[in-house]
């Protein structure tokens, strides 16, 4: 990457524009930071760049030549703007999960039972993070699109499989014509081509990113397809094709990253379509496959 010639930026919200707009031309480390930076901007703001390097995996010379690249003196010149927002930020992941367990009570266990704990306590974070994430704007715009989509096509996998699974169940309940593009077969990527401008792929993808998928999204952008994705950054693969942006920031666990927050959105998200389709908007509801 570059020196930055342009003006150093002032504020929190200049520097995540900066890097917005920089991030393809970035080296693959500094690309590793930049997601850092803006999954975990309470955590910058309050920590050490040694305590930020060893969380991220990174060493910490990298951040203070990040810094440097984008125009600062060193890395605690930005860090200043991460301190600024963080006076009228919600409280950042781990500080939920410090709350949850104070809480809770944080008794020291050995047993089984101590990873479900650990589990529940971070989900709930995750869910809490959800919150403040994703905005009311957003969600009636993506189910604005779901609604007036001739077909939904979704499109997930490895990880996110459940997610798009959970999804082909409600809509098809909702009597949307749905289609899952599944990897099974081979035949995902020339499914993809039949979309049209009048339908609606809704991608789903965290890191890291099912090479097929980001195919299938660029693809879709490049026929005027409106896309929904859900994805763990702004800085996604997925996330310049996308109409509607879902960032769900992703928090490392010791065993594996939680779907919670995932399929929590994707709730939310049919719950809001059924308000658009059903009578009563107040109490939307999902027909069950028991039901006549």
């Amino acid at each position: 990457m570059m020196p930055n010639t342009a003006p150093v930026p002032k504020t929190y919200e200049d520097l995540i524009r900066l890097i917005h707009e920089r991030y393809d031309d970035m080296s693959k480390t500094y690309q590793r930071i930049s997601v850092y930076l803006t999954q975990n901007p309470n955590d910058v703001a309050v920590q050490s760049v040694n305590a930020i390097g060893e969380k991220s995996g990174i060493h910490a010379s990298s951040f203070v030549r990040y810094g440097q690249a984008l125009g600062y003196k060193g890395f605690k010149d930005l860090q200043v703007l991460f301190q600024v927002r963080l006076t009228t930020a919600a409280p950042g992941f781990d500080a939920r999960v410090k709350a949850l367990d104070d809480e809770l009570g944080d008794r020291a266990d050995d047993s089984d039972s101590s990873f479900l704990r650990d589990l529940v306590v971070r989900d709930i974070a995750s869910l809490q993070a959800l919150m403040s994430a994703i905005s009311a704007t957003d969600l009636g715009k993506a189910a604005d699109l779901m609604q007036a989509a001739d077909t939904i096509y979704l499109v997930g996998q490895l990880r996110s499989a459940p997610v798009v699974e959970l999804l082909r169940y409600i809509l098809t309940m909702l009597s949307k014509r749905t289609v899952l593009l599944d990897s099974a077969g081979g035949l995902a990527t020339h499914i993809a081509k039949t979309m049209k401008p009048t339908d609606l792929l809704i991608a789903v993808s965290f890191r890291f990113y099912a090479v097929e998928v980001v195919n299938i999204v660029e693809e879709a952008h490049a026929r005027a397809v409106p896309i929904i994705a859900l994805s763990d950054s702004t800085l996604s693969p997925l996330a310049k094709s996308a109409a509607v942006l879902f960032a769900v920031p992703e928090h490392e666990y010791t065993f594996s990253r939680s779907l919670a927050a995932p399929m929590c959105l994707a709730q939310a998200l049919t719950v809001a379509l059924a308000a658009r389709l059903q009578p009563d908007r107040q109490t939307p509801r999902i027909p069950v496959v028991t039901e006549p």
